[in-house]
């Protein structure tokens, strides 16, 4: 995040006894709704139950996809919803939700022209796993997407005065008579519990990639995996949601991310954007072994069946250059250097022929724009040829959870009956169906800011309805 600001949460001698809407959650998914819904005119309350704001999205760091935008043609780079649809069902194992992937394809432009329109600008594309054309979009400087979303997201939050309480717990919803939403149930930093009203909920909690026990439940075999995830990532919203009769679909669905550093105290996700800028993984024997942008599912299971479960990702000094998460990588003591390939051979323990030989034949490759030995046919615009050279140390671990609330395109949670539960709304990690068993680097982000505002605006819909 942007250490020249810093956002103040809100004060909870400003809480109010009532609202039109309360979001859940303080990710992309959150401020995107809270502001959206703002800007129609609702008095809307934002409540964080960790005392840092942003979620899981401060740790996101490839980009946002998106088809057709003015962005792409820009860049020369001519795209079509049906085909930013078709590679993500092809990559979610054709288990996505039609509807659902539906509106988020063809929204996602306009999402894009949304954030440009707060100043919060995505002017320059990559390309991530499982994508066959550059529509993941991100700032010119090459930042990580996250921090720079929250960030610039909370600034909006600021500009229009959208409280935002930190350290809150949503421990209940509340239902009237009717079965419909009528408020929430908070736990205070005191400890004391309190009452809010509201008509209109927004679930944005996030997934539950950091709950040990609900994995276990759901996925024994990963059980003893690693997670990307922040601690607050623990299912808070499948909770909530349960309670009030919803739905959940693909629970058992959980990502597990190919490139995760692990040597230190705390798993480090390494972005895709820096396999999509052209590095390459090779196995301890200084070999490639796979496409390193397929799915993340196939990535994860050609590192699975390496003898040490674990592999290196190789770098050069152009490819850094166009993956400015590197230098924070770097800054925290994940990258290896060498000043030339042999070096670099003997700090990482391969042998220096075999990754001699491996270059060599990338670059070949590259020069080519054909892989004969793995057909990769993306992130090939440079090769690796400017030293110094450099390394990270990867293994897979737990990094994002497909199931969990069921809903319909219009970010409606849904019964067991497939019926809307009235007032009550979700979307992001939360929410289940949109990627079917395997989601692809980039949608995260880009789910947030479509379906935030989707439901910022039919919360506000909602309201409407009631009023006449």
């Amino acid at each position: 995040m942007d250490k020249k600001y810093v956002f103040q949460p809100t004060d909870l001698t400003e809480l109010k006894t009532s609202y039109d809407l309360i979001v859940v959650g303080s990710g992309g998914m959150g401020l995107t709704a809270a502001l959206q819904a703002s800007e129609l005119g609702l008095q809307v309350a934002v409540f964080e139950k960790m005392t840092k704001l942003g979620g899981n999205t401060n740790r996101a760091s490839s980009g946002m996809n998106a088809a057709e935008t003015s962005v792409q043609l820009k860049h020369g780079i001519i795209d079509s919803y049906q085909e930013f649809y078709r590679d993500t069902f092809l990559g979610g194992g054709q288990r996505n939700d039609p509807q659902l992937l539906n509106y988020f394809t063809s929204h996602a432009a306009l999402a894009v022209d949304w954030l440009a329109d707060h100043g919060i600008i995505l002017d320059d594309v990559t390309i991530t796993g499982g994508m066959k054309i550059k529509r993941t979009h991100r700032p010119s400087s090459t930042a990580p997407i996250g921090g720079f979303l929250i960030t610039n997201l909370l600034k909006q939050i600021e500009k229009h005065q959208v409280p935002v309480f930190a350290g809150v717990q949503v421990e209940h919803l509340l239902q009237d008579q009717t079965a419909s939403i009528s408020g929430v149930s908070l736990k205070l930093p005191t400890g004391t519990s309190r009452k809010l009203a509201a008509s209109t909920v927004i679930l944005a909690t996030g997934g539950f990639g950091a709950n040990r026990e609900l994995i276990k439940q759901v996925r024994p075999d990963l059980s003893g995996y690693q997670t990307t995830n922040q601690a607050g990532a623990t299912g808070d919203g499948l909770k909530l949601a349960q309670e009030v009769g919803a739905a959940f679909v693909d629970l058992d669905q959980i990502q597990v991310h190919p490139t995760v550093q692990q040597d230190t105290e705390h798993a480090y996700l390494i972005g895709e954007a820096v396999r999509g800028e052209g590095a390459i993984l090779v196995d301890q024997q200084g070999q490639r072994f796979v496409n390193e942008l397929d799915t993340r599912k196939n990535v994860t299971a050609a590192i699975n069946r390496l003898p040490e479960k674990a592999a290196y990702l190789i770098f050069d000094g152009g490819i850094r250059q166009h993956a400015k998460a590197i230098d924070f990588y770097d800054y925290i003591g994940l990258v290896i250097h060498g000043q030339n390939l042999s070096e670099l051979a003997d700090k990482i323990k391969v042998p220096e022929a075999n990754l001699t030989a491996t270059l060599t034949d990338w670059n070949q490759a590259v020069n080519q724009q054909a892989d004969p030995q793995f057909a990769r046919a993306t992130g090939m615009d440079r090769g690796i040829t400017q030293a110094p050279y450099f390394a990270i140390h990867i293994a897979p671990a737990v990094h994002y959870t497909m199931g969990g609330v069921k809903i319909n395109y219009r970010t409606q949670v849904l019964d067991q009956e497939g019926q809307p539960i009235k007032g009550l709304f979700a979307g992001g990690e939360v929410a289940g169906g949109l990627h079917g068993n395997n989601r692809i680097g980039g949608n995260s982000i880009a789910e947030t800011v479509v379906f935030g505002r989707q439901a910022g605006q039919q919360a506000f819909k909602y309201l409407q309805k009631a009023k006449n």
